[in-house]
């Protein structure tokens, strides 16, 4: 069976015994889902590839102890990412995250589109970041990561209806920081050129 075909489980049993084969497979396998899912909580880049390599290296480190317990390996891995987020959240004083600039490539769409759509980003991203941290967790677990609300309690360490409540709250949070700017975020969309639905 190639490294790519084996779960989980096994790759992190054979990371465990030394097989550096074995961690590379698992953090290809994972390191998008643990970047994106840094990025949400910490809004700079820099911070959650810092916090995506660290969640690797505790792994490296800790594969030969692993046992499931109950919990799928990515559940564990979360875990280990939303904590390296939120130990960097504390480090930084939850100081805003910087401003960064829209990525643009060749043939993009029409420069005031992408801007529209950027200051819609950021006033979303502005408003996830301004959440105290374990609404922003919830929130970034189960809408962005996908993630159900029982593995999201997992990793948080709650009850389901801990999560509940927190997505509700956080749910809240995000509807009356938006809804102020709803006018202006939706008339960014209109312009001379053919109508855009938004």
């Amino acid at each position: 069976m190639a490294l790519g075909e084996e779960n989980d489980e096994a790759l992190v049993a054979r990371a465990g015994r030394g097989d550096r084969a074995a961690a590379s497979a698992l953090v290809l396998r994972h390191t998008d889902r643990i970047f994106a899912a840094s990025y949400r909580m910490l809004g700079d880049r820099a911070a959650a590839e810092d916090a995506t390599q660290e969640t690797f290296l505790k792994l490296w480190k800790n594969a030969a102890r692993w046992r499931p317990q109950g919990a799928k390996f990515e559940t564990w891995l979360y875990k280990v990412a939303m904590n390296a987020c939120l130990d960097r959240l504390r480090k930084r004083g939850r100081e805003a995250p910087e401003d960064a600039a829209p990525e643009m490539t060749d043939g993009a769409p029409r420069a005031d589109d992408i801007l529209i759509a950027a200051e819609r980003r950021d006033a979303v991203a502005a408003a996830i970041a301004a959440l105290p941290e374990r609404q922003r967790e919830a929130i970034v677990l189960c809408h962005y990561q996908e993630l159900s609300n029982i593995e999201a309690a997992k990793i948080m360490d709650v009850s389901v209806e801990a999560i509940e409540s927190l997505l509700a709250r956080g749910r809240r949070a995000l509807k009356d920081a938006l809804i102020e700017r709803r006018e202006e975020l939706m008339e960014g969309g209109r312009h001379d050129g053919p109508s855009v639905v938004v």
